[in-house]
């Protein structure tokens, strides 16, 4: 059976800002789809450690610094129940989706260190935007989740919710296997060697195009995650 058509964990935070090596993580869903089992999510609230949340970020994911505070769990026991259940779907052989992973999976990444906690165990990465990159290079226009589901014609609930994001990326991915037969082609370990590549192509490339402007433009090309020490987080 080929991967698209089996069990997926989608995986999704909204958080306090654009740099996964500095953000908190707001809120996070891992939800599991398909394979002809029911829908089982995990939804997370968190305090974001007594930080505050810019009004910028509260405006995209509707979670204000003063609902965080008063609802959420503390952030360090909102990220070791993230990992232990991510570890579980890994360690199960689910494949983790997450739409632009580079950031979800590198922030979380920086949340377990931070708490002194374990990072992730290796597993396979479905990404819906470097896949989305690689098979149609030179469509027009975003690649944000919101623009892949209309062009993939996934519906999408409330967006920038982290349960309604993480379903639709599933979602995604599996019209994307289903489109396209060299994907559906690859078992997930080929498939995430893949995308490896893919992601590393694709910020050459568009490291390229940024330094005609800054020629000293960076564009990280790791994939699924930034490691520690190239973050500079340690």
């Amino acid at each position: 059976m080929s991967w698209h058509l089996g069990r997926m964990a989608g995986f999704d935070l909204e958080t306090t800002g654009p740099d996964p090596l500095t953000a908190r993580i707001v809120t996070a869903c891992i939800v599991q789809c398909g394979g002809r089992q029911p829908v089982a999510a995990a939804n997370w609230l968190t305090d974001v450690g007594g930080e505050t949340i810019p009004d910028g970020a509260a405006r995209i994911h509707g979670i204000t610094t003063e609902r965080a505070h008063a609802e959420g769990v503390p952030l360090a026991e909102a990220v070791a129940e993230i990992l232990a259940g991510l570890a579980q779907v890994i360690l199960a052989g689910t494949p983790v989706v997450a739409m632009n992973a580079r950031y979800d999976l590198t922030l979380l990444d920086r949340e377990a260190e931070r708490f002194g906690l374990d990072p992730l165990p290796a597993g396979p990465v479905v990404d819906p935007f470097v896949i989305d990159k690689h098979v149609d290079k030179y469509r027009k226009g975003s690649r944000k989740l919101t623009a892949l589901c209309a062009h993939y014609d996934v519906p999408i609930g409330d967006a920038h919710s982290a349960d309604a994001d993480a379903i639709a990326a599933c979602r995604v991915a599996w019209r994307q296997g289903t489109m396209h037969a060299p994907l559906a082609a690859m078992d997930l370990e080929q498939l995430h060697r893949a995308q490896v590549e893919w992601a590393a192509e694709q910020a050459a490339s568009l490291q390229e195009h940024f330094r005609k402007k800054d020629p000293a433009a960076v564009v990280e090309g790791a994939w699924p995650l930034i490691p520690r020490q190239q973050g500079g987080a340690q």
